[in-house]
C-alpha cells in the first residue's frame, strides 16, 4: 500500500524527491503516514480535500483486497 501514495504523491507535486512515505501495522490496520514539501501540501490536499479523499478511497480499496483497514494520514 505504500507504493501506491508514493506513486500518487509524487505525481501531483513539484518536488517528488520531497516525498516521504511511512507504514506502521498494528493488528489489522494500517497507518500510511504521507509527507512533502510544504509548498507541495495543498496539491497534496486539493481544493476542499478532493484530492486527499480520492487518495483514501483508493488506499481503502486497495486494504479491503488484503483483507485490512488503512488510514491515511498526511502531514
Amino acid at each position: 500500500m505504500k507504493p501506491l501514495v508514493e506513486f500518487v504523491a509524487r505525481g501531483l507535486v513539484d518536488e517528488p524527491d520531497a516525498v516521504e512515505v511511512t507504514q506502521r501495522e498494528s493488528g489489522r490496520t494500517v497507518v500510511v503516514s504521507l509527507t512533502c514539501a510544504q509548498s507541495d501540501t495543498g496539491k497534496v490536499i486539493g481544493k476542499e480535500g478532493r484530492v486527499a479523499k480520492a487518495m483514501r478511497t483508493l488506499l481503502a480499496t486497495a486494504a479491503i483486497r488484503r483483507r485490512r483497514r488503512a488510514i491515511l494520514e498526511i502531514g
